[in-house]
Formats: structure tokens, C-alpha cells, sequence
């Protein structure tokens, strides 16, 4: 199937952004099967991932019905640009896939401490997407369906999701209070975030507000499923009451040697919490960067830990299968194969 891209800018005007000199950005990319007519052409950009050619802003390809949407949240200091490999995978099996960059918490754009502190505002940029649907579908609408939608998270674009879904925060793992002697005061992308934290409640009233948004809920009940990548520690702060009340089934996929986010620690603690998930531990010594996309050299030269696996893993096989139980699992609808009222430790989808 012929892949297509569009991708723009939305301005979130309830929110400001982080310099508070206007609304908050949201770089949104979209992904679709493309017209079977369409040319398709080699992305020249430089890039530490693997890429596939696309046909930029052509014709939908017609269908009967339309074509149902994927959310997709990249991991802290990532991009939607790190999760094209499952888009594509899951334009193949016919849905269209949209991402976006979190505003100060993205590689697209210079990183600040306020997007990696507040991660809460991440999940509202999802929903914005969705309130504001006609900005971005354009002559597409009626060709993808807004209304009946799913999500897909890595690392703390599962946090994001799982706000989407109903868990909500009580506290951030890199106050004070929570922070242990010798631990982490960051995450590998800005580990000093810890220590810009107290400045900022003194000095920025745009970070001070969304502090205080931090416990809000973020429900979205559009979202009616979802797939949860590697979860990392920042779940660890949602409250267990609110972990209950979500409905929606998730799927939990993780590496058996995830260092960064161990699988006893953060994926399966969220699971024996959720009443509808089912979880995969994939074994063969996966880290947590099986979840990124295959390197270019330019990206095996400066993070060749980022695209490195063990001997005998495909990570291109690994990502296949991926693709292939999240779509048993959207195409599925209502989460039937997970299960109503019982956790799985994943019975196959």
C-alpha cells in the first residue's frame, strides 16, 4: 500500500507556551494509505532513523469506510517522527496514524525543562487533535474517522496516554520529596531536571499553572483502546482509585532487559493495577530501545545504543509484531480478546 504524509501546526489557545508569548504548538504528522496512483519519494532529510518513502500530501485511497486513527505519543525528548515505523506498519493494515511533537519536550525544538517536568501536558495535545479535527483532516474529512479513535504511546507517550484513559497524577517523580539519595534527578535526555524545578515555580507563572494542573483529569473517552509501549517510571505516580476506573483495554509491550524502564517495576506494577490489560514481556534480552526505529549510520555513529540489539535480533521482525498485536487489538474494538472484567498476562490476540 502507497504511503502517504501531511503534516502542519496547530496553536493551542488555551494554553500558553512556554516562553508565554503566544499559544502553545502542537507539530502534528499524519500518515495513509495513499491513492494507488500516488509517487512516492525518498525523505532526503538527515536522520538517525530508518525512513520509507512517502507520497507527500497525496490523495486518500479510496475505501467504503473510513480509515480509523491511531494517536501516537513519542517517548521524552522524541518526536513523532520516532514512531513512523508503527505508523507505516499500521497504514498497511489499514488504518491512518497521527503523531505529534510535545512542545518543549521534543527533539524538533530545543529542550526545555518545563516540557520534560510537566508531562501531564502532553495528553492535551492529543485531545486537541481531536477537538480540532477539521484543521488537520481538511479535505480528508469523512475519509478518517475522528470519532472512534485509539492511541499508541512509547515510554512517557504511555504516561500520556494513560492520562487519555482516566489515571490521574499525584505527584511528579522529580519533586524533592520524591527524589532518592544518589537516584536519578532526571531522565537520560536532561538529568538535572530535578534542580530547575524549584526556580521555575519561583520565577514562571506558565510553569506554576500547569504545576497546579498537575492531579487534573485528562480523560478522553474517544480513545477506546490502547497500546502501551514500555511505560516508564513516571506511571508510578498515577493513583491507584483512578487506575481502576479506567475502562478502555490496553495491551502492555516490553522488554525483558529494559534498564530503563524494568519490566517488574513499571509494566507489570501498572498491570496488576488495570482491570483490562494484558501484557507481553518479548524475552531475548529486548531493551527499551526496541521501541525506536532501526538506525541510519548517521544514527549508529552518534547513539549507536539507541539501534543496537543482541546478536540474533531483527528489530524490523520485532517491530512487525508489534504492528501486528496492536491492529488484533484496535481491529478487535471493543477489547474483547483482553477481556471485561480480568487481567491477562496476555492470552494472545
Amino acid at each position: 500500500m502507497k504511503l502517504g504524509f501531511r503534516e502542519g501546526i496547530l496553536y493551542d489557545d488555551r494554553r500558553l507556551d512556554w516562553d508565554a508569548a503566544g499559544p502553545r504548538p502542537v507539530r502534528w504528522s499524519l500518515w495513509y494509505p495513499a491513492a494507488d496512483n500516488a509517487q512516492e519519494c525518498e525523505i532526503q532529510e538527515r536522520s538517525w532513523f530508518r525512513k520509507a518513502a512517502v507520497a507527500r500530501d497525496a490523495p486518500i485511497r479510496p475505501s467504503d469506510r473510513p480509515y480509523p486513527l491511531v494517536l501516537l505519543s513519542h517517548g521524552t525528548g522524541g518526536s513523532a517522527a520516532g514512531l513512523e515505523w508503527l505508523a507505516r506498519r499500521l497504514v498497511d493494515r489499514g488504518f491512518a496514524a497521527l503523531g505529534v511533537d510535545h512542545h518543549g519536550n521534543t527533539g524538533s525544538e530545543p529542550y526545555r525543562a518545563e516540557g520534560f517536568a510537566c508531562l501531564w501536558e502532553r495528553a492535551p495535545d492529543l485531545s486537541l487533535m481531536l477537538d480540532r479535527c477539521r484543521d488537520w483532516l481538511g479535505h480528508f474529512a469523512g475519509r478518517i474517522d475522528a470519532d472512534r479513535v485509539f492511541a499508541v504511546g512509547f515510554s512517557a507517550g504511555a504516561y500520556s496516554v494513560m492520562l487519555l484513559l482516566g489515571a490521574v497524577t499525584q505527584f511528579s517523580q522529580f519533586e524533592r520529596s520524591r527524589l532518592k539519595p544518589g537516584g536519578p534527578r532526571g531522565p537520560r535526555e536532561f538529568p538535572d531536571l530535578a534542580d530547575h524545578i524549584p526556580s521555575l515555580l519561583r520565577t514562571s507563572d506558565v510553569f506554576r499553572e500547569s504545576w497546579f494542573r498537575m492531579s487534573r483529569s485528562y480523560r478522553d473517552d474517544r480513545i477506546t483502546a490502547a497500546v502501551l509501549c514500555a511505560p516508564g517510571r513516571s506511571v508510578l505516580s498515577f493513583g491507584a482509585d483512578s487506575l481502576k476506573a479506567v475502562v478502555a483495554p490496553s495491551l502492555i509491550l516490553v522488554g525483558d532487559a529494559d534498564k530503563a524502564a524494568p519490566a517488574e517495576e513499571c509494566s507489570c506494577w501498572l498491570h496488576e493495577r488495570l482491570t483490562r490489560s494484558a501484557l507481553k514481556i518479548f524475552g531475548g534480552g529486548l531493551g527499551h530501545y526496541v521501541f525506536v526505529p532501526e538506525g541510519t549510520g548517521l544514527g549508529m555513529a552518534f547513539a549507536a545504543e539507541l539501534f543496537t540489539d543482541p546478536p540474533g535480533i531483527e528489530r524490523g521482525a520485532v517491530h512487525d509484531e508489534i504492528a501486528a498485536l496492536s491492529a488484533a487489538l484496535f481491529h478487535d474494538g471493543d477489547g474483547g480478546a483482553i477481556g471485561r472484567t480480568k487481567k491477562a498476562p496476555f492470552p494472545g490476540l
